[in-house]
């Protein structure tokens, strides 16, 4: 049993440890010192001149933002993705969609409340199947004095994001990366200094 059971593990391990050795030949010599640096323009070379342009300049971000801050979405139509404003105009719209509906509905508690401290009780709140108290009234107006303002907040959230967007894809913009991301750790033993350095390509 024993036999049996050394037997399958040499079996097993034994072409780990011969896939695992490298060919020293076919191994390229590196220089230890070596500093490579990619030509950057050689991956912007499918980009059209108008986004050339926006990449070489400096200013792109601070325009894009000042744009945004203008006009929603008129930052991303200038970085040339205007895919995106139909977005920020649909959630700065719902916003201030909720934020009419949650008004109205808090004016309309408001009035009534304060016809009947006048002595008027004509509102709809007393047509209802159960007529509301007067305190009542105040508790809807205050429900819906809140959802008003977290209306208010997202809409404010949404103009901010829009030109926070704006920012930061001009920068992505002028961050040219090689489109191979893959990292290669290279343990590289140099007989000149003791210890050992890894180095990392992309």
């Amino acid at each position: 049993m024993k036999i049996k059971l050394l037997f399958y593990s040499i079996y097993f391990c034994l072409p780990l440890f011969v896939f695992g050795q490298e060919n020293a030949e076919k191994k390229e010599k590196r220089e230890l010192n070596e500093i490579v640096i990619p030509d950057s323009l050689a991956y912007s070379k499918n980009y059209s001149q108008r986004i050339q342009r926006l990449i070489n300049d400096p200013l792109t971000p601070s325009k894009a933002a000042f744009y945004s801050a203008i006009i929603p979405g008129l930052g991303q139509a200038y970085l040339g993705k205007a895919w995106k404003i139909p977005i920020i105009y649909a959630a700065m719209g719902t916003s201030f969609y909720y934020y009419n509906l949650q008004n109205g509905q808090m004016k309309e508690y408001r009035r009534a409340y304060k016809k009947r401290l006048n002595g008027v009780f004509n509102d709809r709140f007393l047509e209802t199947d159960i007529p509301l108290t007067d305190e009542q009234l105040l508790i809807g107006m205050d429900f819906h004095k809140n959802y008003r303002d977290m209306a208010m907040l997202f809409l404010a959230a949404s103009y901010m994001l829009n030109i926070l967007e704006a920012n930061v894809s001009a920068h992505l913009l002028q961050f040219n990366v090689n489109e191979d991301l893959s990292i290669n750790p290279d343990l590289i033993f140099d007989e000149q200094q003791r210890g050992i350095r890894l180095a990392l390509r992309f």
